[in-house]
């Protein structure tokens, strides 16, 4: 059976997650560092981690398979869940994969030892409607594909 799971602390695409997971019946773990509301559903379990760093990551990369889908914008937690075999995706619908994980990574370094250096400020653009729709787009066409392996 497929998984969700979510790396829940700063993800903006919980409550669509819940809408196509809940349609499909799908199992929906939100993982977080603090406790976060969550609708009422059997479906939908809250996983509250020790504040420790990246706890809620070391969970969902414990947990995760090669059925699951994984929800994050954490780029080094998408490498491991992706070496677990699990289908990853950011909350703007982008799957990470073997092939593209590489130079997500190496951007991630590049964009950090330049916000160090004083080159470049600021992080992300803000999270549009399109980012969202975008998202449920791929959460479905995604989870078709996981259903027809």
């Amino acid at each position: 059976m497929i998984r969700i799971f979510i790396d829940a602390d700063a993800c903006p695409v919980k409550d669509e997650t819940y809408r196509v997971a809940g349609r499909h019946k799908l199992m929906t773990f939100v993982v977080s560092n603090s406790w976060l509301r969550i609708p009422q559903s059997p479906l939908i379990e809250q996983v509250t981690v020790d504040s420790g760093f990246d706890a809620a990551d070391n969970w969902i990369a414990d947990e995760a398979t090669e059925k699951d889908i994984v929800i994050t914008s954490d780029i080094p937690l998408a490498d491991r869940c992706l070496k677990k075999q699990a289908t990853v995706l950011s909350p703007k619908g982008k799957p990470f994969t073997a092939n593209s994980i590489g130079m997500s990574m190496a951007m991630r370094d590049l964009n950090t030892h330049l916000r160090d250096i004083g080159e470049i400020s600021g992080y992300n653009a803000a999270f549009s409607k399109k980012d969202r729709s975008q998202f449920l787009n791929a959460l479905e066409n995604t989870i078709q594909q996981l259903k027809r392996r």
